[in-house]
């Protein structure tokens, strides 16, 4: 069954409302635990940071994972380079590589103590400059798990935050419950048509297993009998469409992504024509 929402019939934008209950239910550190990550760095903590000293293999590092972050620092023994090797460690599944090249800094126009996270889902990049203010350990992972967007984000109130400043303007809501003995199957079926739709759709999951998301399913007015659930989103104007499944088909989900983009350009070319006062 296909639900289907015209923009503006709510007045509240879908992800800053989901961040807002999701925040009232669950602490970052508590929902940060246990997140489905899409790729893990087979790197352990001691291997971390990489040492970047090349363009080439500065580049390749980059290109080689779906969450990349790269520390540049021209002393490398400086107290900031150490807490950055302290951050690595404490975020295993993430690599984590460090440079002290001129070369290497001036080829991303990176500062002196810039922390930079590279991600290949919408093809950006967030810089954290330790220069600016005291940044900790802390202040470090949490600036990774805030914007560490996977090709299959799980959504929770740290990950919110990257979702919501991601260039991408469409969104793919997976609702289902990660204790089912199906879910492997269905991530992995998810994740292959995010493969389709890498730098045009986030998709992201939600897990309806927790008591914190229950509010969520309120908000699409869903039962936990319907799951698992699609919900794709336009999130400039808020409009989105509801798909409830018996299961997830690589097919199915990538018809629903299809007919939804398909009928954006023309919900567009519609508001183009419309008089410029009419909302007045």
């Amino acid at each position: 069954m296909v639900r289907r929402r015209q923009a503006g019939t709510m007045g509240t934008s879908v992800f800053p409302c989901l961040f807002v209950i999701l925040l009232t239910r669950c602490s970052p550190a508590g929902c940060a635990e246990g997140s489905d990550s899409a790729s893990h760095s087979t790197a352990s903590a001691t291997d971390k940071p990489i040492l970047l000293n090349k363009i080439p293999d500065a580049e390749a590092f980059i290109s080689g994972a779906e969450v990349a972050v790269i520390g540049f620092f021209q002393d490398p023994q400086s107290p900031e380079a150490e807490k950055f090797r302290l951050a690595a460690g404490q975020v295993p599944e993430v690599p984590f590589g460090l440079s002290s090249s001129a070369a290497v800094l001036s080829h991303y126009g990176a500062a002196e103590n810039t922390v930079a996270l590279f991600r290949t889902v919408d093809s950006d990049r967030r810089d954290l400059n330790m220069n600016n203010r005291e940044v900790d350990t802390k202040d470090l992972t949490r600036f990774v798990r805030m914007n560490e967007l996977r090709l299959v984000t799980e959504y929770n109130p740290v990950t919110a935050i990257g979702v919501m400043q991601s260039s991408l303007q469409f969104n793919l809501l997976l609702i289902t419950d990660k204790m089912s003995p199906k879910h492997p199957e269905r991530m992995r079926k998810f994740r292959a048509v995010a493969e389709l739709y890498k730098g045009k759709i986030l998709f992201i999951l939600l897990d309806s297993n927790l008591k914190s998301n229950e509010r969520v399913l309120s908000y699409f007015q869903l039962k936990k009998s319907q799951l698992p659930a699609l919900a794709i989103f336009h999130t400039p104007d808020d409009e989105h469409e509801v798909l409830t499944v018996g299961d997830i088909s690589t097919e199915r989900v990538q018809d629903f992504c299809n007919r939804f983009l398909q009928r954006m350009p023309k919900k567009e070319d519609k508001s183009e024509e419309k008089p410029i006062n009419e909302e007045l």
